[in-house]
């Protein structure tokens, strides 16, 4: 009887152990899905800004930029910091500000959008993810903005390093944080 209860045993183990390494190869292949398609469709995507044939028929980047920069002055001039803007360029009292693709915050966009589109998810929900997200970001993005241009004027000693450790920082922090949120929004609506 000890023999039988020992094999019985094995054979559980074994069953175990076989559904475990089904489990890590499907995520790893799961992982390596996402990955493979996030780089295909940031290759599509950065291509579609930078090929000149195609900027010359839609400046995605350009228009993106042009606007930005004119709700950002707008901002500026609502909270009484004098500004003129012309083209990518803010022009304040003792700095000016060219609002550059990664400044524009284009490049979050992309990466966060990307991201939720490589992510396997019904299309619903990727595109209430998108939106809620490309929302989200450019309120950041502005206020990072118009945040910068204060520091420009007030702090101008230490502007560059805000510009670049903080402000930046905060855009990517920010950026993965919300795609975490998408994540555990389309756990929680595949489980519902």
């Amino acid at each position: 009887m000890k023999k039988e209860e020992s094999f019985a045993a094995m054979k559980k183990d074994i069953r175990h152990t076989v559904k475990a390494a089904a489990n890590v190869s499907s995520q790893n292949l799961s992982i390596s899905r996402f990955v493979i398609t996030y780089l295909v469709l940031m290759g599509i995507f950065f291509l579609l800004l930078w090929v000149k044939p195609i900027q010359n028929i839609i400046d995605v980047n350009g228009f993106y930029t042009i606007h930005v920069v004119s709700t950002v002055a707008k901002i500026l001039g609502i909270i009484g910091i004098p500004c003129t803007q012309q083209g990518s360029i803010i022009a304040l009292p003792s700095i000016a500000l060219d609002v550059k693709f990664g400044c524009n915050g284009l490049e979050a966009v992309m990466i966060y959008a990307i991201a939720i589109l490589a992510y396997p998810a019904d299309w619903k929900r990727k595109l209430i993810g998108i939106v809620a997200g490309f929302i989200f970001l450019q309120i950041v993005n502005l206020l990072r903005i118009v945040f910068l241009a204060y520091s420009g004027i007030h702090f101008k000693s230490i502007f560059e390093y805000i510009h670049i450790y903080i402000a930046q920082g905060i855009m990517i922090v920010i950026s993965l944080g919300i795609f975490f949120i998408y994540l555990n929004y389309v756990k929680n609506s595949a489980t519902q």
